[in-house]
């Protein structure tokens, strides 16, 4: 089969390193030099560790099976097996921890209830006062800024992938085709819209309207921390926002112990990851309503700073870049991606929210899967 990829952002490469696995060949059309969107800006963590019971975590277990394979045959990803830790303080924050461990489905995320020994013996960096931490042995990381790069180099190589960037596709034309604003038509068996963020212009167009919103955060990254952080780190603030934590223990949680007024009007959690250089990845907002602002403000980055030299027991490092990002996440929570056919042998696949980079692998897998490549 020939089959048209549209967009370069992890889930569109993901679609493009399925067809090519399969014998395909794959012409791959970006509209920028390279995906510039929430691909690259994100933390680059294969976090299982929050994902809903059932669909949503068995896509993320099989995804994070994928990303292990895959970054042992491209040591550019930077696939690092380091788990997760959720330091948490306080009777309440403990009670939504046990909670998570006491889930059915808890062996398979790798739950486990550490004490701050124990935690302190997985992440050394560690030194600040709490009183337990969440491991998730599953949970995992890969260098978003290279990882496209680095896919699309092994692409590159099977002889059968074609790259096409500073082409904005315009239309689809008929079936299997759609034709760029250069007015070239590009057309195969099989045609994958991977949009992302953009659900304007040709979306709306072929599409309609789709139960998917646009998200803006905003993160930042430091200079290297000058020792290891073994571990992604999460503060208790994400159980209010992660699926997984959903229980009587967390209601009690929201109704006992209110964030921080900055946390709250920001829809703020603690997400911590280390680059392979040793600077920290720090986040995140999130800003639902759309005119989003074209500013980033600084209250959100200073309540993350004092969050993590609580947890360090340090000062952090200097913050080298500040950033905010846009990504598409379906409104739909019985699913995990939004995918529709939206003419014959044309499908848009978009909406996977914060768990595009997780998820990314057997998204793609799933619509091999399904479309019979």
């Amino acid at each position: 089969m020939k089959v048209i990829v549209v967009g370069a952002g992890v889930v569109g490469t993901m679609h493009a390193w399925q067809a090519v696995e399969r014998g395909h060949e794959v012409v791959h059309i970006e509209r920028e030099a390279e995906a510039r969107g929430a691909s690259l800006r994100n933390f680059g963590q294969i976090w299982v560790s929050g994902r809903a019971g059932g669909e949503e975590l068995d896509t993320a277990l099989r995804a994070r099976e994928l990303w292990e394979g895959i970054g042992a045959r491209v040591p550019g990803l930077g696939f690092r097996a380091i788990g997760s830790l959720t330091p948490v303080r306080g009777a309440l924050e403990l009670a939504v921890a046990e909670a998570a461990v006491a889930r059915e489905d808890a062996p398979a995320r790798g739950y486990k209830l550490l004490t701050p020994e124990e935690a302190r013996a997985v992440n050394p960096a560690l030194r600040g006062a709490f009183d337990a931490a969440l491991w998730c042995e599953r949970d995992a990381a890969v260098e978003p800024r290279t990882a496209q790069l680095a896919l699309r180099e092994a692409l590159l190589a099977s002889g059968r992938y074609t790259f096409l960037p500073h082409r904005e596709v315009r239309e689809v034309v008929g079936e299997h085709a759609v034709r760029d604003d250069h007015g070239e038509l590009h057309s195969g068996d099989a045609v994958v819209l991977c949009t992302g963020a953009w659900l304007s212009g040709l979306v709306r167009e072929v599409a309609g309207e789709i139960p998917v919103r646009r998200v803006r955060l905003q993160m930042m990254q430091t200079a290297p921390l000058g020792e290891p952080l073994t571990t992604s780190v999460a503060d208790a603030d994400s159980f209010r926002y992660y699926p997984a934590y959903a229980s009587g223990a967390l209601d009690a949680l929201n109704a006992g112990q209110a964030q921080d007024p900055t946390a709250a009007a920001h829809r703020m959690q603690l997400l911590m990851v280390q680059r392979l250089d040793g600077g920290l990845t720090i986040g995140d907002t999130h800003e639902y309503e759309h005119p989003f602002a074209f500013d980033t403000v600084e209250d959100p980055y200073e309540h993350l700073v004092r969050v993590v030299e609580s947890l360090l027991g340090r000062p952090l490092p200097a913050i080298r870049r500040r950033w905010a990002g846009v990504y598409a996440q379906c409104v739909d929570t019985t699913r995990v991606v939004h995918r529709q056919r939206v003419r014959d042998g044309v499908w848009l696949v978009t909406g996977p929210g914060g768990r595009g980079m997780t998820c990314s692998p057997a998204v793609a897998e799933t619509t091999a899967n399904e479309l019979g490549w």
